[in-house]
């Protein structure tokens, strides 16, 4: 049974209570958590904070050696990890490989960046003075991770937070915790010490709530839903600690008359349906040119007809089941919605029937046309395989309805002509926009949410700001 991750090593519970961890795709339980409560938590807390000075003092070049050292460790586990992860979460083998790959991937990002922390200098502030500009670690980081993609969120704030200085404690959703009490295992065998990293496991109520209150935390770094981040910064607030919230989407895709149909069509279908339609930034609304929405709507059937659904282990399958029953619901009812409100559903909106589905969370891919544009799929967050097609007259109309929305993480641009690219990159309300490119986030550039998508930035030497504290130093030399 798994336990949780404390000071370099697995820290057992007996008297509390365990929450089994299902998989999606046959119901069967893959294994039982321990629901930490706050107790728990300070203890965790306690030992990142211990660990803190040393960590801090140690020089920023050997901090990213070891680091490099416990990303190719984990690397080397590509393999366990991937089968750990489709386990709990539901994705396909395929979809888990990269998603450890991506873990990966940011950590080495990050240890490229370990010599580029620095300061200023500002010569002259007065007679025989000058200002130094330091930056510090924070200190102890909360890190509260989705179910959704549970190794490639965490690494988004593992690695510019340990990069920097600062120690985490980590508390992954109660449904997803496996995977990343085993990276925290492999990562201190590599070489990162104890209390480090440290891995809390219980639900958002009971450990992300005393995780997010603690004193000793300095920042609380939270990747998940609208509402739950609302009454995280909330609860920031009482101690004014440091937040980073990346929260819900609801991405706008517009086709313009001039696009390469066949890229956009593909670009659509693997942004609406990757890990079943389960991530914030994805996309989420089409609008397409009249004089070319038929073709383009085609060829969009097309591509969802032929993703293979099936649970994620067995080979070929593209689209796993949806993380929960509940999450299935919500998207029946969201799609049920759209249908009273007058849509046209283009293929899927049902249950998949047949052996190997009745026990799984499984639902087809979804394509809607012209639901009512005030119907819940246009104005809330679709978070599983549906996606509602609106046709537009021109630009002016399809801005308009891209920044409709209170949310702003993504949105995708496909047009030749490079007045009207240029025209959405700045006037389209999000924090990230992709011109005829796939939705893919780049460790290289900063990420982050618009309007009520979130707050602050991670990826990029920009995330480096918001894991530090700077101070301005005065020094008058000597007569």
């Amino acid at each position: 049974m798994a336990e949780l991750y404390v000071d370099g090593s697995y820290t057992g519970y007996s008297s509390l209570e365990r929450m089994p961890v299902i998989n999606p795709a046959d119901g069967s339980e893959v294994d039982s958590v321990p629901l930490a409560g706050s107790t728990e938590v300070d203890q965790a807390v306690r030992s990142a904070h211990e660990a803190f000075p040393a960590w801090r003092d140690t020089p920023a070049s050997r901090r990213g050696a070891l680091l490099g050292e416990a990303a190719e460790a984990v690397m080397g586990a590509v393999d366990e990890l991937a089968s750990l992860l489709t386990a709990e979460q539901g994705k396909p083998l395929r979809e888990a490989r990269l998603e450890i790959r991506r873990f990966v991937h940011t950590l080495e990002h990050y240890v490229g960046l370990a010599k580029n922390i620095r300061g200023g200098y500002v010569p002259d502030l007065d007679e025989k003075t000058y200002g130094l500009i330091v930056r510090r670690p924070l200190g102890v980081i909360g890190a509260i991770v989705p179910w959704n993609f549970p190794t490639t969120l965490l690494g988004n704030k593992l690695g510019p937070a340990l990069i920097t200085g600062n120690t985490v404690v980590a508390k992954p959703a109660e449904t997803t915790p496996l995977t990343t009490l085993r990276i925290a295992e492999i990562m201190h065998e590599a070489g990162i010490p104890a209390g480090v990293f440290n891995v809390v496991t219980g639900t958002g109520e009971e450990a992300g709530q005393a995780l997010a209150e603690h004193p000793l935390v300095r920042k609380v770094a939270f990747t998940g839903s609208t509402p739950v981040g609302k009454k995280l910064m909330a609860l920031a607030s009482n101690d004014l600690k440091r937040v980073t919230l990346e929260l819900g989407g609801s991405d706008p895709m517009i086709v313009c008359d001039d696009a390469n149909l066949d890229r956009a069509a593909s670009a659509a279908s693997v942004g609406r349906f990757f890990n079943c339609g389960q991530a914030c930034l994805a996309v989420k609304r089409v609008y397409v040119f009249e004089s070319v929405a038929d073709e383009f709507i085609e060829k969009l059937v097309g591509k969802a007809k032929r993703l293979r659904l099936g649970p994620g282990t067995k080979d070929g399958v593209m689209i796993g089941p949806l993380h929960t029953s509940r999450g299935r619901e919500l998207v029946e009812e969201q799609v049920a919605s759209a249908v009273d409100s007058g849509a046209k559903v283009l293929v899927g909106a049902k249950r998949p029937e047949g052996d190997g589905f009745e026990r799984g969370n499984f639902y087809e891919p979804t394509l809607l046309l012209e639901p009512a544009r005030d119907s819940r799929v246009a104005t809330e967050e679709v978070f599983g395989p549906a996606l509602p097609v609106w046709r537009v007259a021109d630009m002016e109309e399809a801005l308009e309805l891209a920044n409709g929305s209170i949310y702003g993480l993504g949105s995708s641009i496909w047009t030749r002509d490079l007045n009207r690219a240029s025209e959405a990159a700045e006037r389209i309300e999000a924090g990230y926009t992709w011109i005829n490119s796939p939705q893919i986030v780049y460790d290289e550039l900063p990420f982050g949410g618009w309007k009520q998508s979130g707050y602050g930035k991670e990826h990029g030497i920009e995330a480096l700001d918001y894991y530090t504290e700077t101070k301005s130093v005065v020094v008058r030399r000597s007569e």
